[in-house]
């Protein structure tokens, strides 16, 4: 089993690279990692550390290919209190529901009991042409606190 399991949920594949990224440097500070673009339930290990790394899907909504994973733990209602997590996402300011797709998740996990390590961070990609840029900054805290903890 590996250290971390990234999750990653894209329409247009940014957030992808943005998991690949985070994967990248985790590896380098020692840490196991697998890399799943668009999960689904009976592929993950309920316990452990997830790292959910996605995009906004028009109305706020997670992407089509990670949605089958969060409806599928709405439905089945998993004990994931074995479970801690990072939270990743990425949207436009210029939209009312930005970064809904990783709010969602977010709520959705700790609604079944897992545990969010740190802050949520939110990449406007407005802002940031390149979301691997802030996403790298965060991903130093947030292996900090996974160390500590």
């Amino acid at each position: 089993m590996p250290d971390i399991t990234l999750i990653s949920g894209s329409t247009l594949g940014s957030a992808e690279y943005v998991a690949e990224h985070l994967e990248e440097k985790l590896t380098e500070a020692g840490f196991t990692t697998e890399v799943l673009h668009g999960a689904e339930l009976d592929e993950l290990t309920p316990e452990g550390i997830w790292l959910i790394v996605t995009s906004t899907h028009g109305a706020g909504e997670i992407p089509d290919n990670l949605q089958p994973l969060f409806e599928q733990i709405e439905q089945q209602k998993p004990d994931l209190t074995q479970v801690r997590f990072g939270a990743v996402g990425l949207g436009s300011k210029e939209y009312d529901t930005f970064c809904g797709g990783i709010k969602t998740a977010d709520r959705i996990l700790q609604d079944r009991g897992a545990k969010r390590i740190g802050d949520r961070l939110e990449i406007d990609v407005t802002e940031h042409e390149i979301p691997e840029d802030p996403a790298g900054v965060w991903i130093e805290s947030w292996i900090n606190l996974i160390k500590n903890d």
